[in-house]
């Protein structure tokens, strides 16, 4: 399906093509959920495919098949890029074109390398060979040297405003709440559809959270299990456990109103302060917001749900997530 908000980038791209200001690399910015990565797939298949000039970019993402391209990303047991990737796509660059239509390279995300493979990518920004694109997928614009950040032009790709993003989620699937999972989202829709696509979880995850706010199970048995379906993957169950809050907050305030993906009942909720639950929340995003592998996922959810299990009495009185989980967190 089409993804309409990243249209008018795809009419400026076609502009520079037009006009021969096409860039040797470019950095693709944005929060995560915005489709990035379906643009880097299609200006690779534009530059590639010229025949498909009237295709739009489209989700899922479905990167070309194609001997010039070559798609750089995080091996399936790693979080990170490593060195003997970069030199692997530098050396495919150094190599002649197979059809004539120069080479394409896409590295995503590209903060996800390592000192050595940002290193070792450098060079070839410095003296790009000839028609070549690099196109480099961020997440975090911080997290990437300033050396390669200098020498590349930046398309930024933001997120649509709300009416269009649910009017193209709801064609997704018109009976879904999606009110609550784009807000979760941050406004990204295809974050808001991956949320919606990990509901067996959260709703595993609810039934957890009332029965520990209940009594009825133990925090380390459902860290425990938790943590061994998903040290892989941890984001996954804290999104899920960040989702579950943000309704927590909204059936606790004042107004109650808004949709919601679950609901707790009002006697169980109104044993939690709800300033306790926003620091929760936050402490939740701060994990979120973290590179892989710089926590330790097993402590981490011990002691996240053993606060959540004891009503967030401690997350009333700290000052950052070290408080509450102190050993658990590196960075």
């Amino acid at each position: 399906m089409n993804i309409s908000w990243l249209e008018n980038l795809e009419s400026s791209w076609r502009d520079r093509v037009d006009q021969g200001r096409v860039p040797h690399a470019v950095i693709l910015a944005g929060q995560p959920g915005v489709g990035k990565r379906a643009l880097a797939a299609w200006i690779a298949a534009q530059k590639l495919r010229p025949q498909r000039a009237g295709e739009h970019a489209g989700y899922p993402v479905e990167p070309l098949q194609h001997a010039d391209l070559h798609w750089v990303a995080p091996p399936e047991d790693k979080h990170s890029i490593g060195i003997d990737q970069i030199r692997a796509l530098v050396g495919e660059f150094s190599m002649t074109s197979y059809e004539g239509r120069g080479k394409v390279g896409v590295i995503e995300p590209a903060n996800a390398m390592t000192d050595s493979a940002a290193n070792s990518l450098l060079k070839t920004l410095e003296e790009p060979p000839g028609d070549s694109l690099l196109l480099l997928v961020i997440d975090r614009t911080g997290a990437l040297p300033a050396t390669i950040m200098s020498r590349c032009q930046r398309i930024n790709v933001p997120a649509p405003d709300a009416s269009e993003a649910l009017d193209w989620l709801r064609q997704q699937d018109a009976k879904a709440t999606w009110e609550p999972l784009l807000d979760f989202a941050s406004g990204a829709p295809l974050a808001a559809l991956e949320a919606r696509e990990n509901t067996g979880l959260g709703t595993e995850l609810a039934t957890d959270m009332l029965g520990l706010l209940e009594g009825r199970t133990s925090a380390l048995a459902v860290s425990a299990r938790l943590a061994a379906a998903h040290k892989a993957d941890p984001r996954r169950v804290l999104d899920g456990l960040a989702i579950i809050v943000q309704d927590c907050v909204r059936q606790a305030s004042i107004a109650g109103s808004g949709a919601r993906t679950v609901n707790f009942p009002e006697s169980v909720l109104r044993r939690i302060d709800s300033r306790n639950l926003f620091c929760y929340l936050d402490i939740i995003n701060g994990l979120r917001n973290q590179a892989p592998g710089t926590f330790n996922v097993a402590l981490t959810f011990d002691a996240l749900l053993t606060e959540w299990a004891g009503g967030l009495k401690t997350c009333r009185d700290s000052r950052g997530p070290g408080d509450i989980l102190p050993g658990a967190t590196t960075g």
